[in-house]
């Protein structure tokens, strides 16, 4: 069973093969670049590399959000126009568990934390069990604030990464009344193997969706709707 993967919803642009327990390819690219001009080229070369017929793939694996608006609406386009053209159905990975699954049996809690803007992070809260990664809390946006309370609450230690650790990490350090540590570059951004390997075992639980059906979930309004709607509100305090 192949699974091809992509994840644009954070910093880091990824894309990957996965068959069954092996990762055939991944290409990741963490730079000044947009997501539209690498994230293409990116697939073409894994599929080049590995001498891939896209037909033969099951399924593919996008991280569906929540994550940076654009680079959500670049994958998701990505991934359904592809499933579009091959008439492949789309796993739509939660980005933060994708996240989560890059510290396979790391004890305790691992927190993933995207930078949301506004003193907000994109978060959710995991941990293994029985080699099993099972959510606490699946993905939502709060304040960092909030968020170390909330862990405070837990009392275990708590392994953070993602690209709100260098944004709030030395504000982690000085909220949490539990031990934390944060993740190795290796393993602190988004990897598309993780995005497959996630969408391999969704798939086969059959958790998963045309290409016509796909929607990215970008868990908060846009700041475009939010002005929108402030606007709108302020017309009728009037």
């Amino acid at each position: 069973m192949k699974i091809l993967a992509m994840d644009s919803s954070g910093t880091v642009a990824t894309a990957a093969i996965v068959e069954d327990d092996s990762l055939l390819a991944e290409y990741t690219v963490n730079y000044k670049k947009t997501h539209s001009q690498t994230l293409l080229p990116m697939i073409d070369e894994i599929v080049r590399m590995t001498e891939l017929d896209l037909a033969t793939i099951d399924a593919i694996a996008v991280a569906s959000g929540p994550g940076s608006f654009t680079g959500l609406r670049i994958g998701s386009a990505t991934a359904k126009g592809l499933g579009l053209a091959l008439d492949k159905p789309i796993v739509e990975v939660p980005t933060v568990d994708a996240l989560a699954c890059n510290l396979y049996d790391t004890p305790g809690l691992i927190c993933p934390i995207m930078d949301a803007r506004r003193n907000q992070v994109y978060t959710g809260v995991y941990r293994f069990e029985n080699h099993s990664l099972v959510t606490i809390r699946e993905s939502f946006a709060e304040s960092i604030e909030a968020l170390c309370g909330l862990l405070n609450e837990f009392g275990e230690p708590v392994t953070f990464l993602g690209d709100g650790v260098p944004v709030f990490g030395d504000r982690i350090v000085g909220m949490l009344q539990v031990p934390c540590s944060f993740a190795p570059a290796h393993l602190a951004r988004q990897r598309a193997g993780a995005v497959g390997t996630l969408g391999l075992r969704m798939y086969k639980e059959g958790r998963f969706c045309t290409a016509a059906e796909h929607r990215p979930d970008y868990l908060r309004p846009s700041q475009a709707e939010r002005e929108r709607a402030e606007r709108e509100k302020a017309k009728q305090e009037k």
